[in-house]
């Protein structure tokens, strides 16, 4: 994991975060040699309306036949 002075990324600030975003390297900030900070990628997270539910309902029985007999229908 990469260290850099504090004073160093506020020059470069833009610069290490592509960096970053791109290596998927985290970055650790210090000051007078302690590190403060730790600069790692956000997640990337799906704005995917179709499939977000995907993994959590379970489907029992028939979905597409009547749900009661069709003898039970009344028709005119």
């Amino acid at each position: 994991m990469k260290q850099i002075p504090a004073g160093e990324f506020k020059a470069q600030c833009l610069a290490i975060m592509d960096r970053v975003m791109q290596s998927g390297e985290p970055v650790v900030i210090t000051k007078h040699g302690k590190p403060v900070v730790k600069l790692v990628p956000a997640e990337k997270q799906a704005d995917e309306i179709f499939g977000y539910m995907a993994g959590k309902v379970k489907i029992v029985g028939d979905i597409v036949g009547p749900i009661t007999p069709l003898e039970d229908w009344e028709t005119k």
